[in-house]
């Protein structure tokens, strides 16, 4: 919770809320998140070079977990 919000930001939050069909609440999240730079587009810059620094990890992967998992299931 963040108090002592200028009741113009908040105004503004509702404004923009109301343009793009979402909640006050949402709007709040996604200028904070813009506001530090880990919008989606950085996020995804940020984990490219993260894969390129470590490259390819040997060995099964989670995904290959779940799906010989749901193999099991259905078998």
């Amino acid at each position: 919770m963040i108090r002592n919000i200028d009741t113009a930001v908040i105004e503004a939050l509702r404004r923009r809320a109301a343009a793009c069909g979402t909640s006050i609440e949402e709007q709040a999240r996604r200028a904070l998140t813009k506001a530090v730079g880990l919008d989606r587009a950085a996020a995804a810059r940020r984990r490219a070079e993260i894969r390129r620094i470590i490259g390819r990890l040997e060995g099964r992967s989670t995904l290959d977990d779940l799906r010989r998992d749901r193999n099991r299931d259905e078998a």
